[in-house]
Protein backbone atom coordinates (compact mmCIF):
# COMPACT_ATOMS: atom_id res chain seq x y z
CA UNK A 1 0.00 0.00 0.00
CA UNK A 2 1.09 4.04 0.11
CA UNK A 3 2.01 4.09 3.46
CA UNK A 4 1.99 7.64 4.16
CA UNK A 5 2.20 8.91 0.35
CA UNK A 6 0.06 11.78 -0.69
CA UNK A 7 -0.59 12.69 -4.08
CA UNK A 8 -2.23 15.46 -6.40
CA UNK A 9 -4.26 14.81 -10.19
CA UNK A 10 -3.76 17.61 -12.35
CA UNK A 11 -6.45 16.58 -14.94
CA UNK A 12 -9.47 14.59 -13.30
CA UNK A 13 -11.33 14.45 -17.31
CA UNK A 14 -10.93 11.44 -19.54
CA UNK A 15 -7.80 9.55 -18.03
CA UNK A 16 -7.75 11.23 -14.96
CA UNK A 17 -10.21 10.42 -13.32
CA UNK A 18 -8.81 6.53 -13.50
CA UNK A 19 -5.51 8.23 -12.08
CA UNK A 20 -8.09 9.49 -9.51
CA UNK A 21 -9.66 5.93 -9.30
CA UNK A 22 -6.58 3.80 -8.47
CA UNK A 23 -4.80 6.62 -5.83
CA UNK A 24 -7.88 6.61 -4.01
CA UNK A 25 -7.97 2.76 -3.79
CA UNK A 26 -4.19 2.96 -3.12
CA UNK A 27 -5.41 5.33 -0.28
CA UNK A 28 -2.81 7.92 -1.68
CA UNK A 29 -5.37 10.69 -2.78
CA UNK A 30 -5.33 13.95 -0.95
CA UNK A 31 -6.66 16.32 -3.68
CA UNK A 32 -7.44 17.30 -7.47
CA UNK A 33 -7.46 20.33 -9.72
CA UNK A 34 -9.41 20.74 -13.17
CA UNK A 35 -10.50 23.63 -15.01
CA UNK A 36 -13.92 22.11 -15.67
CA UNK A 37 -16.52 22.46 -13.04
CA UNK A 38 -19.06 19.64 -14.26
CA UNK A 39 -15.95 17.95 -13.78
CA UNK A 40 -14.59 18.75 -10.60
CA UNK A 41 -18.22 18.25 -9.04
CA UNK A 42 -18.67 14.70 -10.27
CA UNK A 43 -14.94 13.85 -9.00
CA UNK A 44 -16.04 15.44 -5.62
CA UNK A 45 -18.89 13.82 -5.31
CA UNK A 46 -17.10 10.33 -5.91
CA UNK A 47 -13.90 11.31 -3.86
CA UNK A 48 -14.94 13.73 -0.66
CA UNK A 49 -11.84 12.56 1.43
CA UNK A 50 -9.86 14.55 -1.35
CA UNK A 51 -8.86 18.56 -1.55
CA UNK A 52 -10.70 20.15 -4.45
CA UNK A 53 -8.93 22.88 -6.31
CA UNK A 54 -9.69 24.89 -9.81
CA UNK A 55 -6.08 26.47 -9.91
CA UNK A 56 -2.99 24.23 -10.10
CA UNK A 57 -0.78 26.60 -8.31
CA UNK A 58 -2.69 25.94 -5.42
CA UNK A 59 -2.42 21.90 -5.24
CA UNK A 60 1.30 22.26 -6.04
CA UNK A 61 1.84 24.55 -3.24
CA UNK A 62 0.17 22.30 -0.68
CA UNK A 63 2.45 21.28 2.19
CA UNK A 64 -0.19 17.87 2.34
CA UNK A 65 0.93 16.84 -0.98
CA UNK A 66 4.52 14.53 -1.90
CA UNK A 67 3.32 13.59 -5.49
CA UNK A 68 1.66 15.24 -8.69
CA UNK A 69 -0.04 13.66 -11.12
CA UNK A 70 -0.59 15.38 -14.19
CA UNK A 71 -2.73 14.08 -16.77
CA UNK A 72 -3.86 17.14 -19.33
CA UNK A 73 -3.44 17.67 -22.49
CA UNK A 74 0.06 16.72 -23.86
CA UNK A 75 1.34 20.14 -24.91
CA UNK A 76 1.04 21.34 -21.43
CA UNK A 77 3.34 18.43 -19.88
CA UNK A 78 6.50 20.18 -19.92
CA UNK A 79 5.35 23.46 -18.09
CA UNK A 80 3.49 21.53 -15.56
CA UNK A 81 6.12 19.13 -14.96
CA UNK A 82 8.66 22.19 -14.78
CA UNK A 83 6.32 24.21 -12.35
CA UNK A 84 5.98 21.07 -10.08
CA UNK A 85 10.04 20.14 -9.72
CA UNK A 86 9.82 24.14 -8.91
CA UNK A 87 7.67 23.48 -6.01
CA UNK A 88 9.90 20.21 -4.87
CA UNK A 89 7.16 17.42 -5.70
CA UNK A 90 7.60 14.43 -6.66
CA UNK A 91 6.22 13.79 -10.74
CA UNK A 92 3.85 10.49 -12.52
CA UNK A 93 3.27 13.08 -16.04
CA UNK A 94 1.19 10.66 -18.85
CA UNK A 95 2.94 10.07 -21.97
CA UNK A 96 5.02 11.99 -23.58
CA UNK A 97 7.25 13.48 -20.51
CA UNK A 98 7.21 16.59 -23.22
CA UNK A 99 6.86 17.93 -26.94
CA UNK A 100 11.00 19.61 -26.99
CA UNK A 101 14.15 17.30 -26.47
CA UNK A 102 15.66 20.29 -25.59
CA UNK A 103 13.11 20.89 -22.48
CA UNK A 104 12.85 17.01 -21.85
CA UNK A 105 16.80 17.38 -21.29
CA UNK A 106 16.56 20.08 -19.03
CA UNK A 107 13.49 18.62 -16.89
CA UNK A 108 15.28 15.08 -17.07
CA UNK A 109 18.52 17.29 -15.81
CA UNK A 110 16.60 19.32 -12.50
CA UNK A 111 14.87 15.46 -11.29
CA UNK A 112 17.92 14.26 -10.79
CA UNK A 113 19.99 16.86 -9.42
CA UNK A 114 16.65 17.84 -6.94
CA UNK A 115 16.49 14.31 -6.08
CA UNK A 116 12.80 13.63 -7.20
CA UNK A 117 11.84 11.13 -9.06
CA UNK A 118 9.67 11.96 -12.50
CA UNK A 119 7.95 9.29 -14.19
CA UNK A 120 6.47 8.92 -17.52
CA UNK A 121 3.23 6.90 -17.98
CA UNK A 122 4.24 4.75 -20.08
CA UNK A 123 1.66 2.12 -19.07
CA UNK A 124 2.36 -0.79 -20.91
CA UNK A 125 5.99 -1.32 -19.58
CA UNK A 126 3.63 -2.50 -16.28
CA UNK A 127 1.34 -4.66 -17.88
CA UNK A 128 1.55 -7.97 -16.63
CA UNK A 129 0.82 -9.33 -20.64
CA UNK A 130 4.43 -7.36 -21.28
CA UNK A 131 5.69 -8.73 -18.74
CA UNK A 132 5.32 -12.00 -19.55
CA UNK A 133 6.83 -11.02 -23.12
CA UNK A 134 9.60 -9.33 -21.73
CA UNK A 135 10.47 -12.11 -19.45
CA UNK A 136 10.04 -14.83 -22.48
CA UNK A 137 12.87 -12.37 -24.73
CA UNK A 138 15.32 -12.03 -21.81
CA UNK A 139 15.36 -16.08 -20.80
CA UNK A 140 15.99 -16.26 -24.59
CA UNK A 141 13.25 -18.82 -24.77
CA UNK A 142 12.32 -17.08 -28.36
CA UNK A 143 16.30 -17.06 -29.36
CA UNK A 144 17.85 -14.40 -30.90
CA UNK A 145 15.46 -11.06 -31.40
CA UNK A 146 14.84 -10.48 -35.14
CA UNK A 147 11.93 -8.06 -35.91
CA UNK A 148 8.96 -6.48 -33.61
CA UNK A 149 6.13 -4.98 -35.08
CA UNK A 150 3.34 -2.84 -32.94
CA UNK A 151 -0.22 -1.95 -34.03
CA UNK A 152 -1.93 0.52 -32.36
CA UNK A 153 -5.52 1.64 -34.45
CA UNK A 154 -8.71 2.28 -33.77
CA UNK A 155 -11.73 4.54 -35.11
CA UNK A 156 -11.82 7.66 -33.18
CA UNK A 157 -9.88 9.79 -30.65
CA UNK A 158 -9.32 12.06 -33.31
CA UNK A 159 -6.75 14.99 -31.87
CA UNK A 160 -6.22 18.01 -33.57
CA UNK A 161 -3.13 19.57 -30.86
CA UNK A 162 -0.76 16.24 -31.43
CA UNK A 163 -0.84 13.62 -34.16
CA UNK A 164 -1.56 10.15 -34.18
CA UNK A 165 2.19 9.42 -33.52
CA UNK A 166 2.69 11.49 -30.65
CA UNK A 167 -0.85 10.61 -29.34
CA UNK A 168 -0.12 6.87 -29.62
CA UNK A 169 3.14 5.57 -30.42
CA UNK A 170 5.08 6.29 -27.12
CA UNK A 171 3.42 3.05 -25.71
CA UNK A 172 4.73 1.46 -28.62
CA UNK A 173 7.89 2.89 -28.87
CA UNK A 174 8.77 2.30 -25.17
CA UNK A 175 7.49 -1.84 -24.98
CA UNK A 176 10.26 -1.71 -28.00
CA UNK A 177 13.36 0.04 -26.67
CA UNK A 178 12.51 -1.82 -23.16
CA UNK A 179 12.76 -5.25 -25.25
CA UNK A 180 15.73 -4.17 -27.44
CA UNK A 181 18.20 -2.53 -24.44
CA UNK A 182 18.73 -0.48 -27.39
CA UNK A 183 18.37 2.82 -28.96
CA UNK A 184 17.40 2.68 -32.90
CA UNK A 185 20.66 3.74 -35.46
CA UNK A 186 18.29 4.83 -38.30
CA UNK A 187 14.59 5.79 -38.08
CA UNK A 188 12.34 6.43 -41.56
CA UNK A 189 8.67 7.20 -41.27
CA UNK A 190 5.82 8.26 -43.01
CA UNK A 191 2.36 9.99 -41.98
CA UNK A 192 -0.85 10.69 -43.75
CA UNK A 193 -2.80 14.00 -43.14
CA UNK A 194 -6.60 13.21 -44.28
CA UNK A 195 -8.59 14.99 -41.62
CA UNK A 196 -6.50 18.20 -40.99
CA UNK A 197 -3.98 19.61 -43.27
CA UNK A 198 -1.38 19.56 -40.47
CA UNK A 199 -2.06 16.49 -37.95
CA UNK A 200 -0.93 12.97 -39.37
CA UNK A 201 -3.88 11.01 -38.94
CA UNK A 202 -1.78 7.50 -39.43
CA UNK A 203 1.95 7.16 -39.62
CA UNK A 204 4.18 3.94 -39.70
CA UNK A 205 7.84 4.45 -38.58
CA UNK A 206 10.68 1.33 -38.78
CA UNK A 207 13.44 1.27 -36.73
CA UNK A 208 16.81 0.06 -37.31
CA UNK A 209 18.81 -1.45 -34.43
CA UNK A 210 22.03 -2.50 -33.50
CA UNK A 211 22.61 -6.50 -34.37
CA UNK A 212 20.02 -6.13 -37.32
CA UNK A 213 17.20 -6.16 -35.18
CA UNK A 214 14.25 -4.60 -37.30
CA UNK A 215 11.00 -3.17 -35.80
CA UNK A 216 7.76 -0.91 -37.38
CA UNK A 217 5.17 0.96 -35.75
CA UNK A 218 1.70 1.44 -37.32
CA UNK A 219 -0.37 3.65 -35.50
CA UNK A 220 -3.87 5.33 -36.87
CA UNK A 221 -7.11 6.40 -35.81
CA UNK A 222 -8.65 5.73 -39.21
CA UNK A 223 -8.92 1.90 -38.58
CA UNK A 224 -12.52 0.04 -39.32
CA UNK A 225 -11.88 -1.59 -35.70
CA UNK A 226 -9.36 -1.56 -33.07
CA UNK A 227 -6.10 -3.62 -33.09
CA UNK A 228 -3.61 -3.41 -30.20
CA UNK A 229 -0.83 -5.88 -30.93
CA UNK A 230 2.56 -6.37 -29.89
CA UNK A 231 4.64 -9.10 -32.41
CA UNK A 232 8.23 -10.51 -31.43
CA UNK A 233 10.24 -12.76 -33.88
CA UNK A 234 13.10 -14.29 -32.34
CA UNK A 235 14.76 -16.98 -34.57
CA UNK A 236 13.65 -19.87 -32.37
CA UNK A 237 9.72 -18.94 -31.80
CA UNK A 238 8.00 -16.24 -32.14
CA UNK A 239 5.48 -14.27 -29.29
CA UNK A 240 2.15 -11.87 -29.47
CA UNK A 241 0.52 -9.75 -27.23
CA UNK A 242 -2.81 -8.78 -28.55
CA UNK A 243 -4.17 -6.32 -25.99
CA UNK A 244 -7.48 -6.18 -27.16
CA UNK A 245 -8.10 -9.58 -26.16
CA UNK A 246 -9.38 -11.25 -23.08
CA UNK A 247 -7.93 -14.17 -21.05
CA UNK A 248 -5.71 -17.08 -21.39
CA UNK A 249 -5.47 -15.96 -25.62
CA UNK A 250 -3.94 -12.52 -24.24
CA UNK A 251 -0.15 -13.86 -24.38
CA UNK A 252 0.45 -16.41 -27.28
CA UNK A 253 4.08 -18.20 -28.00
CA UNK A 254 4.68 -19.51 -31.49
CA UNK A 255 7.48 -22.83 -31.61
CA UNK A 256 7.52 -22.14 -35.50
CA UNK A 257 10.71 -23.04 -36.84
CA UNK A 258 12.27 -22.73 -40.28
CA UNK A 259 14.61 -24.63 -41.26
CA UNK A 260 16.83 -25.83 -44.12
CA UNK A 261 16.99 -28.74 -46.65
CA UNK A 262 19.08 -28.75 -49.47
CA UNK A 263 19.10 -25.00 -49.42
CA UNK A 264 15.88 -24.18 -49.21
CA UNK A 265 14.11 -22.64 -46.08
CA UNK A 266 11.65 -25.30 -44.67
CA UNK A 267 8.55 -23.94 -42.39
CA UNK A 268 7.67 -25.96 -39.72
CA UNK A 269 4.40 -24.76 -38.63
CA UNK A 270 3.15 -25.69 -34.46
CA UNK A 271 0.62 -25.03 -31.94
CA UNK A 272 0.54 -21.66 -29.95
CA UNK A 273 0.53 -22.09 -26.69
CA UNK A 274 -0.99 -19.54 -23.69
CA UNK A 275 1.33 -17.46 -21.90
CA UNK A 276 0.33 -17.40 -18.20
CA UNK A 277 0.41 -13.58 -16.24
CA UNK A 278 -1.06 -12.02 -13.91
CA UNK A 279 -4.63 -10.22 -14.17
CA UNK A 280 -3.50 -7.13 -12.29
CA UNK A 281 -4.91 -3.72 -13.60
CA UNK A 282 -1.59 -2.80 -15.41
CA UNK A 283 -2.48 0.91 -13.93
CA UNK A 284 -2.91 -0.03 -10.50
CA UNK A 285 0.61 -1.77 -10.88
CA UNK A 286 1.29 1.75 -12.52
CA UNK A 287 0.14 4.27 -9.37
CA UNK A 288 1.68 1.93 -6.99
CA UNK A 289 5.49 1.56 -8.41
CA UNK A 290 5.01 5.89 -8.43
CA UNK A 291 4.49 5.33 -5.07
CA UNK A 292 6.66 3.39 -3.61
CA UNK A 293 9.64 5.04 -5.66
CA UNK A 294 8.56 8.26 -3.28
CA UNK A 295 9.11 5.77 -0.48
CA UNK A 296 11.95 4.40 -1.49
CA UNK A 297 13.94 6.20 -4.35
CA UNK A 298 13.82 3.48 -6.63
CA UNK A 299 13.84 4.86 -10.15
CA UNK A 300 11.13 3.65 -11.78
CA UNK A 301 11.29 1.54 -15.57
CA UNK A 302 9.55 4.53 -16.97
CA UNK A 303 12.00 7.49 -15.21
CA UNK A 304 12.97 10.17 -16.36
CA UNK A 305 15.98 9.14 -18.64
CA UNK A 306 13.69 6.35 -20.14
CA UNK A 307 11.23 9.09 -21.02
CA UNK A 308 13.81 11.17 -22.54
CA UNK A 309 14.85 8.37 -24.89
CA UNK A 310 11.07 7.87 -26.19
CA UNK A 311 10.62 11.84 -26.80
CA UNK A 312 13.86 11.21 -28.97
CA UNK A 313 13.11 8.38 -30.75
CA UNK A 314 9.59 10.33 -31.38
CA UNK A 315 11.19 13.43 -32.31
CA UNK A 316 13.33 11.41 -35.04
CA UNK A 317 9.99 9.84 -36.22
CA UNK A 318 8.46 13.69 -36.59
CA UNK A 319 11.55 15.13 -38.52
CA UNK A 320 11.34 11.88 -40.69
CA UNK A 321 8.19 12.68 -41.83
CA UNK A 322 8.17 16.51 -42.26
CA UNK A 323 11.18 15.75 -44.06
CA UNK A 324 10.97 12.38 -46.08
CA UNK A 325 14.44 11.22 -45.44
CA UNK A 326 15.92 8.38 -42.80
CA UNK A 327 17.03 9.84 -39.46
CA UNK A 328 20.30 8.36 -37.38
CA UNK A 329 20.45 8.81 -34.07
CA UNK A 330 23.22 6.45 -32.77
CA UNK A 331 22.01 3.10 -31.95
CA UNK A 332 23.51 3.31 -28.52
CA UNK A 333 22.73 -0.13 -26.29
CA UNK A 334 22.25 0.36 -22.66
CA UNK A 335 20.95 -0.71 -19.32
CA UNK A 336 20.45 2.52 -17.94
Amino acid sequence: MAGNVRVGVVGAGYWGKNLLRNFHALGALAAFCDSDLGVRSRMAGLYPEAMVYDDVDGLMESDDIEGVVISTPAVTHGSLVQKALSAGKHIFVEKPLCLDVKQGEDLTCQATECGLTLMIGHLLLYHPAFRAVSDLVASEKIGQLRYIYSNRLNLGMVRREENALWSFAPHDISMILSLTGCMPKRILATGGHYLSKDVADTTLSHLSFPNDVQAHIFVSWLHPYKDQRLVVVGDNAMVAFDDVLEGPNKVLLYPHSVEFEDGLPRVSKAESEPVPYDVTEPLRVECQVFLDSISNGHRPPSDAHEGLRVLRVLNACQQSIASGAAVTIGGKCSSG
